[in-house]
């Protein structure tokens, strides 16, 4: 059995529905608090995940703004 840390969990739960066109190109994903409180983790979980998805590409984060679903090829 694989161990996966919390984060790195839902950085590919987020990835998966990113890739399936749940949430499309340009799409922004919810805050932090917002993701948190779905995915009962601390808001701390949700930055490394979004870190995670920053890191593969399939996000943009505008501060101020939001995070953002990036075109995919």
């Amino acid at each position: 059995m694989e161990i996966q840390y919390e984060y790195a969990r839902i950085a590919d739960a987020l990835a998966r529905e990113i890739e399936a066109g749940k949430i499309p190109p340009g799409g922004r994903l919810g805050n932090e608090r917002e993701l948190a409180d779905l995915h009962g983790v601390s808001a701390g979980t949700i930055r490394r995940a979004v870190q995670e998805l920053r890191d593969r590409g399939l996000v943009a984060t505008l501060p101020g703004k939001g995070t953002y679903v990036l075109p995919q090829d």
